[in-house]
């Protein structure tokens, strides 16, 4: 599980230019906009990451007029974006430890404190926009699609080391999955499975390229007991179609046979094979910290445009081979979300 609010060790304070009151605060691969004075260099503190929904507390209550959210679906509290302060991307919140009496004063470097906090991520319901009618939980192959983002573990990039690595684009929609098994044919979202009621855009699109028969057959002649294919469904409707399509495209990026994910190149011989899409793979090389050993080296990388003009995403890095890693507890995989794209959706 992402850990949304976690205690970290602040480990270089930046002065802002013509800024009095405020300062950047560095933690991870984040920078943080804080109060001038309120923190020392390698103090630790409680670092909330964007995309968290903090609850309604008075610890919070100062960012009620800019990040104050209620909906159906979340309830009331605060969300957090990416912002700009004079000039300074500010990425995340940094609070002191003693704002939460609920947490020991000796409380560890790196502990999780995302449930004793009541920290919920920030998620706008599928349902309410490319879902259709929830009929249960994701299937047991389905895993969640949440990438760990570099700066939350800036030790990833060392981990590709001698490792061919291959970099994607980072298409800007809405996950979902397809998959079969002894109990059938399943279509999910993020979060749920759901059935053909008529008002699903990825149902739309599963008929329209005939996706279930597809996966059938090729489930048969191999002889599988499980087939799973994640993608990333984007259409007009759907996080402002910054890719300016006309009708729903779906982009593969994780295909597991039998419970266990495939390569790169598996990957591209099934797409092939099954006429689906891939999301683009921009780069293939060997050694990722040789080429961007920084998490800054990796954030200029994930700036660009989609091919019709919107700002993209960012970029997705994994071995061209699984690879177990230890530091996050699954396959070896991290993402790099563009500052310049997320300053854009800020706006």
């Amino acid at each position: 599980m992402r850990k949304l609010a976690s205690i970290q060790r602040i480990w270089k304070i930046e002065p802002i230019e013509g800024a009095d009151r405020i300062e950047l605060a560095n933690v991870l691969g984040w920078q943080s906009v804080v109060n001038r004075g309120q923190f020392r260099p390698m103090d630790l503190a409680v670092y909330f990451e964007i995309d968290s929904f903090l609850p309604i507390r008075p610890v919070f209550e100062f960012m009620r007029r800019s990040s104050y959210r209620k909906t159906d679906i979340m309830g009331e509290g605060f969300r957090l974006r990416t912002m700009r302060f004079r000039g300074q991307v500010s990425q995340g919140l940094l609070l002191p430890i003693s704002q939460f009496p609920e947490l020991p004063t000796n409380v560890e470097l790196g502990t999780d404190v995302t449930e004793i906090l009541g920290v919920r991520k920030w998620e706008i319901e599928e349902k309410a926009t490319t879902g259709g009618t929830v009929i249960g939980t994701l299937p047991p192959d389905v895993p969640h699609t949440d990438e760990t983002r570099v700066q939350a573990e800036p030790d990833l990039i060392g981990d590709f080391a001698g490792l061919e690595y291959y970099i994607t684009t980072k298409m800007d929609g809405s996950s979902h999955s397809v998959s079969l098994d002894e109990d059938g044919f399943h279509v999910t979202g993020h979060n749920y499975e759901y059935k053909d009621d008529g008002k699903s855009a990825f149902y739309e699109l599963v008929k329209r390229e005939d996706i279930e028969k597809k996966v059938r057959k090729y489930y048969e002649k191999n002889e599988l007991h499980l087939l799973t294919i994640q993608g990333e469904l984007c259409a007009p409707g759907i996080q402002q179609n910054r890719l300016k399509l006309i009708r729903p495209e779906w982009y593969v990026f994780t295909i597991r046979l039998d419970g266990k994910r495939v390569g790169l190149r598996k990957m591209q011989e099934i797409c092939e094979n099954l006429s689906l899409q891939m999301v683009p793979v921009e780069e293939v090389e060997m050694d990722l910290p040789s080429k961007y050993p920084t998490v800054e080296a990796l954030l200029q990388r994930a700036d660009g445009e989609y091919p019709k003009g919107g700002k993209k995403e960012g970029i997705v890095i994994r071995p061209t081979e699984p690879v177990f890693c230890e530091r996050i507890g699954a396959s070896l995989s991290m993402k790099v979300v563009s500052n310049k794209f997320l300053l854009k959706i800020a706006e």
